[in-house]
């Protein structure tokens, strides 16, 4: 058996490539087995695999070793991908790519090329492609001398999801004949019978996967059976079909009875029930599905067609062969017209009636001259329940959800008239389009074409210049209840939600809107930014990938002197994590790298001074002596309640492999596999992490969220998946896909769960940026994600938690995913969240920045309470490599009240301390404490962010903290103190809760590295 393939992404689109063209490496045709040559260079991706059929991956792949697998398996093609990648398959549906982009070398031979990121390097077994004869057999007699059974024409099939679910083994499947499959079915109590490839075998009593009568009719079941070459055994995913009737079944044949048909009122029209109505000879039909029968002659056409779900026009169709398809297709009701076609519903509709004859359903099937197919605008209609018939559909004014209204018939073109498509192939309705919209804020709806619904804003269709048009302009059915209008060609029923609004947004004009304050240029963009307990900012880059001459990779920014100190990294940090440590001195960890050695780096920073005295201690780093149990490139850490370090996933390097697993610092026990991860890469990065106050840890990665047992890190709850996008619930919300998640404020007693928010994102291959926040709270018996439509779409966003417990959401782009050269359209609007508010009132528009902030840009919170702002790394022709940075001055600094301040000597505390504070309330005011934990913020992930509001009391101007109880509720670790009054934040000054229960103090005992100690 093939090991499992793993499931890699189109990281060629998403990440920087690391791979580069061999010039020695080729296409080696020498070694390929015989009857194999090379086809070409092909598209593939994740969502839609061009080679469908059999894969395998192995570090030691070549050409050769793939097409061997794919030939004992009995495919047409195989085809290299990625290096270590090899797929199977009987039909390739994808498009030629061009040669020079299929560049990987294969895992098992440097000289040979396998395929790239998302590109095949495609073999075709030619012995195969021509095996079958030019004409397709006839069967002999023998394919019909097994009693009971009759042929069924040629039907569709795939490996990976098969028409007839058994499969058989036969009296060697190498002599495989029609007798020996028959009698193969027969005796294992199966009615329908499918011989396939030429010597495979298959049995089921119903049709599966939408297997249906091909639409090429016999073209392509063209192979010689095995054990004779004059019998026709299926082809390449096309089955050679047969059924069973049992002794005295006659099918379709002039059956009579009497055939109830319900009627029902769309617009008033009623239909009488059919009695003794009688199907004109089927001679050679075999028995209908259960439940099944004849409903009669009905006309169409006289107000439109009564059924929908046309299906192709087939020479082979017969009575059967049509049902067949409607039930694969989730159909109640089939009609047969005109000889050749089919028509699958679940109503009769535009008033249907029966013709005045049943004699008038007189045109034989072209599949079978001794079956009834309708006739003109005649259906001979047969169902497995009572027909319904509604009539001729009309807009849906009555019983719509929420606060809906019909506005008209709106004319479409392009641009749209509202911008977020949704199609409900099959099933679209006016109540399920408008429920989708308003569910993700949008107060504007509509349908067009039947299956199609569009979401926007009211203002959407006066921006695309759209008008109301005739109401007679839109009269296409909604295929989900044809009784109500879904639009037309370029037409929507157009609808507005009216009342109070979905989503309400504050507009704060002035100082109330907060300002950007241009603060100067910093010397490298920093891929993560962290401040000290030393009240300073350290900025580390991807040294080894640097565009700034010269750099060190490391800086630390003094925000008092606004100056810049230059410090050392032995290793690229280029996407890797960071952590404020809980030991005494509140050192900085940051963890893994780009590629090589990197990847395995452990590196430690001792803050030291303070804002205005001189700095004088460096990153320290020896990969040699410290070093990560695997390699990790884009992995998250986070500060467990135990206070030792966990860190989690990653790449094994610059687009290399899912590195599926996580592992504790200091070093306890080996890495543990976790399936998620594996299973989600590409788009799982930098997952997000959080400590739960009842205990377990919180993981949001891609579009899961599941809680973990903080001893045994087995998955203890999945929650729902994420929403994202109203038309693609397969967006994302972290790396590559990038959004930001915080933790939602804390407030004593602590009785309250804890919520998480998540802001933006994107989705995969198309790079469409999610315009929502999304908000639970895991602990929850059953948690439910509450959907907050954001002003704007944004990706590569950043959240900086506030004093106050308000966030902002700033940078990244409208347009793209994370990465070099992926995005565009810079969002240049801040956004003020505010959680005390009523969801869908929680955002203000704020001030906007003239900078663009797009891959690499952070935020993280100054202890004078503005927010420092740096940084965008697009790579892109027309973008700026961004050195500015930017101050982000919050409205609660522009109020023109002074700041409070306080003093306090106890800044070690024990979880439940009593501390005293000595405050200065310049305004007289109320005071309020809040505590913001140390975090490192890189790519969307603000590691070890905290909200917390401890309970206090005040006796004049000497205040009693009590800190909080535990470490679920404050993990142990490093904090800014405000004091606030009237929401005017004070300077912070950093405490500790909770020591330091890991002893990280006194790690790592090693030569190269200085420790501050335990305690």
């Amino acid at each position: 058996m093939a090991p499992p393939l793993l499931q890699l992404g189109s990281l060629s689109l998403l990440l920087l490539s690391a791979v580069t063209p061999s010039l020695a490496a080729s296409v080696n045709t020498a070694s390929l087995p015989a009857n194999w040559a090379y086809k070409g260079c092909y598209v593939d991706s994740v969502a839609a695999r061009s080679l469908s059929g059999g894969a395998y991956n192995s570090d030691a792949l070549t050409e050769s070793a793939c097409a061997s697998y794919c030939g004992t398996k009995g495919f047409k093609y195989a085809g290299v991908e990625y290096g270590v990648e090899c797929f199977c398959g009987n039909s390739l549906t994808s498009a030629v790519a061009d040669e020079a982009t299929c560049t990987m070398t294969c895992g098992g031979s440097a000289n040979e090329l396998c395929g790239g990121p998302d590109r095949l390097n495609v073999f075709e077994n030619t012995a195969t492609a021509t095996s079958a004869p030019a004409t397709t057999p006839v069967p002999t007699s023998t394919a019909v001398a097994v009693p009971g059974w009759t042929a069924g024409g040629c039907y569709t099939d795939t490996v990976a999801a098969r028409s007839l679910p058994q499969g058989m083994a036969v009296a060697g499947n190498a002599a495989m004949t029609i007798e020996l499959c028959l009698t193969a079915c027969q005796g294992a109590g199966y009615k329908i019978a499918g011989l396939e490839y030429a010597s495979q075998c298959y049995c089921g009593n119903a049709f599966a996967n939408g297997g249906a009568p091909a639409a090429d009719g016999a073209a392509q079941c063209n192979m010689p059976c095995d054990g004779n070459a004059a019998e026709t055994c299926g082809g390449p995913d096309r089955l050679n079909v047969y059924f069973y009737a049992d002794s005295g079944n006659t099918g379709t044949t002039a059956t009579t009875g009497t055939t109830g048909t319900t009627a029902t009122t769309g617009t008033g029209t009623t239909t009488t029930p059919p009695t003794n109505t009688q199907v004109a000879g089927s001679g050679t039909a075999t028995k209908l599905p259960t439940g099944w029968s004849y409903k009669g002659c009905w006309t169409d056409n006289k107000q439109g067609r009564i059924m929908n779900g046309p299906q192709a026009d087939l020479t082979t169709m017969t009575i059967e062969s049509c049902i067949a398809t409607c039930v694969a297709a989730g159909y109640a009701i089939a009609g047969l017209q005109y000889a050749s076609q089919c028509f699958c519903d679940n109503q009769l509709k535009n008033s249907a009636a029966l013709a005045a004859s049943d004699a008038l359903c007189a045109t034989p099937c072209s599949g079978s001259q001794v079956e009834i197919c309708g006739g003109g605008n005649l259906d001979s209609v047969y169902a497995s329940r009572a027909i319904e018939v509604i009539g001729p559909a009309a807009p849906q004014k009555e019983a719509l959800p929420g606060l809906w209204q019909y506005k008209g018939c709106l004319m479409d073109q392009d641009p749209k008239s509202l911008p977020e498509k949704i199609v409900y192939t099959g099933t679209n309705t006016g109540n399920k389009c408008l429920k989708a919209c308003s569910d993700y804020g949008y107060n504007a709806a509509g349908m067009e074409y039947g299956e199609e619904c569009y979401c926007g804003d009211k203002s959407d269709p006066s921006k695309a210049g759209a008008k109301l048009v005739a109401e007679t302009d839109c009269s296409t059915p909604c295929p989900g209840d044809a009784r109500y209008l879904c639009g037309a060609g370029n037409r929507l029923s157009y609808y507005e939600w009216v009342g109070e609004p979905i989503q309400k947004y504050g507009f704060p004009q002035g100082a109330a809107a907060g300002e950007y304050v241009l603060l100067g240029n910093a010397p490298v963009i920093a891929l993560i930014t962290t401040q000290g307990t030393n009240g300073k900012v350290t900025f580390v880059e991807k040294s080894g990938t640097s565009t700034t001459p010269g750099s060190t990779g490391a800086y630390e920014w003094d925000p008092s002197t606004n100056t810049f100190r230059t410090m050392h990294v032995k290793t690229d940090v280029f996407c890797s994590a960071g952590l404020v440590l809980p030991d005494k001195v509140g050192r900085q960890i940051n963890i893994g790298g780009w590629s090589g050695d990197s990847t395995y780096g452990i590196r430690l920073y001792w803050p030291d001074g303070s804002p205005g005295k001189t700095s004088v201690n460096d990153w320290q780093e020896n990969y040699q002596e410290l070093a990560l149990q695997n390699g990790r490139w884009y992995p998250s850490a986070m500060v467990m309640a135990n206070g030792s370090i966990l860190v989690v996933g990653g790449e094994n390097g610059s687009n290399g492999p899912p590195v599926p697993t996580l592992e504790l610092l200091p070093r306890a026990g080996g890495a543990l596999y976790m399936e998620w991860l594996e299973r989600t890469d590409p788009y799982n990065l930098y997952p997000f992490l959080a400590v739960l106050p009842s205990g377990g840890i919180f993981v949001a990665y891609y579009n899961e969220a599941i809680i973990l047992n903080e001893n045994t890190f087995a998955t203890q709850k999945k929650l729902p998946n994420i929403p994202a996008s109203v038309n693609n619930p397969l967006g994302g919300r972290t790396y590559p896909l990038e959004g930001t998640m915080v933790l939602l404020p804390q407030h004593a007693p602590y009785t309250e769960p804890l919520g998480v928010l998540i802001c933006g994102g994107s989705t995969p291959y198309g790079g469409y940026a999610i315009d929502n926040c999304v908000s639970t709270v895991p602990e929850a018996a059953n948690p439910t994600w509450v959907i907050e439509k954001m002003p704007s779409k944004r990706v590569m966003s950043c959240i900086c938690a506030l004093p106050d417990g308000t966030y902002l959401i700033l940078n990244g782009a409208k347009v793209g995913v994370a990465g070099f050269g992926l995005a565009s359209d810079a969002n240049h609007n801040a956004i003020l969240y505010d959680p005390t508010k009523p969801i869908n009132s929680r955002m203000s528009i704020m001030a906007n920045t003239t900078i663009d902030r797009f891959y690499h840009s952070e935020a993280i919170l100054l202890q004078d309470g503005r927010v420092l702002v740096t940084g965008s790394d697009p790579e892109t022709d027309g973008l700026q490599q961004e050195l500015r940075i930017e101050a982000f001055i919050p409205p609660y600094l522009k109020t023109g009240r002074p700041v409070p301040s306080y003093t306090i000597t106890d800044k070690d505390w024990k979880y439940g301390d009593t501390v005293t504070v000595t405050v200065t309330l310049p305004s007289g005011g109320t005071p309020k404490f809040s505590l913001l934990g140390a975090d490192s913020s890189t790519h969307g992930n603000s590691m070890g962010q905290r909200t917390i509001f401890p309970a206090f009391k005040c006796t004049g101007t000497t205040c009693t903290i009590t800190a909080p109880p535990n470490a679920h509720v404050a993990p142990p670790g490093w904090h800014q103190l405000f004091l606030l009054e009237g929401g005017v934040p004070s300077k912070s000054q950093y405490v500790r809760i909770g020591g330091d229960p890991a002893n990280l103090g006194a790690w790592p005992k090693l030569a190269d590295f200085t420790v501050p100690g335990s305690g």
